[in-house]
């Protein structure tokens, strides 16, 4: 391990999918939703405005935890939106949106932005170093895929709207649930339209010296035993 301590991660975000891709890789996470008001920000680029969220996110979970001296606390926040036809696209108002923009995407593509914001809570001497920056040390940066969009008909946009799956999403859409089979092909990391890249988490955590094998829990998925790495 690149510390000492033990490590804790804490997602800045209530979403299943984000936790589920984490557990999936052998991560299990703390939960501490944001509260931010993703309304009040406002970009002309979809990376920025997916960075800016995911910062925001990060910054106030952790600006309600405290540093610990027998434990390393690494918060992750995330955010993603859709840049399609010059527009910047993140969850639907409502059906009526959702279905609008599906009558639009479909047999098209566009590109799922997903910004990522990791910061390190170490307390001691690291922690002293980075005194301009209270919320701690961090690393941050930009996943983005190429999505090409199933030429679906009406019927199946009303039953997919229908589910109230697409509104809880950005860009109205997943690729791990219902709408999976409406989407033809991906260009890039699956995980970035789920909204949370591993590799790209991967290589923050190795900005802040830290391995991806250091967050494995004793026990992954099929109940496998993990131990630590170095």
């Amino acid at each position: 391990m690149s510390d000492s301590l033990p490590l804790r991660l804490v997602l800045a975000s209530a979403s299943p999918a984000r936790r589920k891709s984490l557990q999936a890789a052998g991560i299990e996470p703390d939960v501490l939703v944001s509260g931010v008001d993703e309304s009040l920000v406002v970009a002309d680029r979809a990376e920025d405005l997916c960075l800016e969220l995911a910062r925001m996110k990060a910054e106030a979970v952790a600006t309600r935890l405290r540093p610990a001296d027998d434990q390393r606390t690494l918060v992750i926040g995330c955010d993603s939106v859709l840049a399609f036809d010059g527009e910047i696209l993140g969850k639907p108002a409502d059906a009526a949106d959702a279905v609008r923009r599906w009558e639009r995407m479909r047999g098209r593509s566009g590109v799922l932005h997903s910004g990522h914001c990791l910061i390190d809570l170490a307390a001691g001497p690291r922690a002293e170093a980075d005194q301009q920056n209270p919320a701690g040390r961090r690393a941050e940066a930009v996943a983005s895929t190429t999505v090409h969009f199933a030429d679906v008909d009406d019927d199946e946009i009303a039953a997919y709207v229908a589910t109230g799956e697409p509104l809880a999403v950005a860009g109205a859409f997943t690729i791990d649930g219902l709408g999976g089979p409406f989407v033809e092909r991906i260009e890039g990391d699956p995980g970035t339209v789920v909204g949370l890249s591993l590799p790209l988490l991967r290589r923050l955590l190795a900005e802040l010296d830290l391995r991806i094998t250091d967050l494995w829990t004793k026990v992954a998925p099929g109940n496998q035993s993990i131990e630590p790495l170095g």
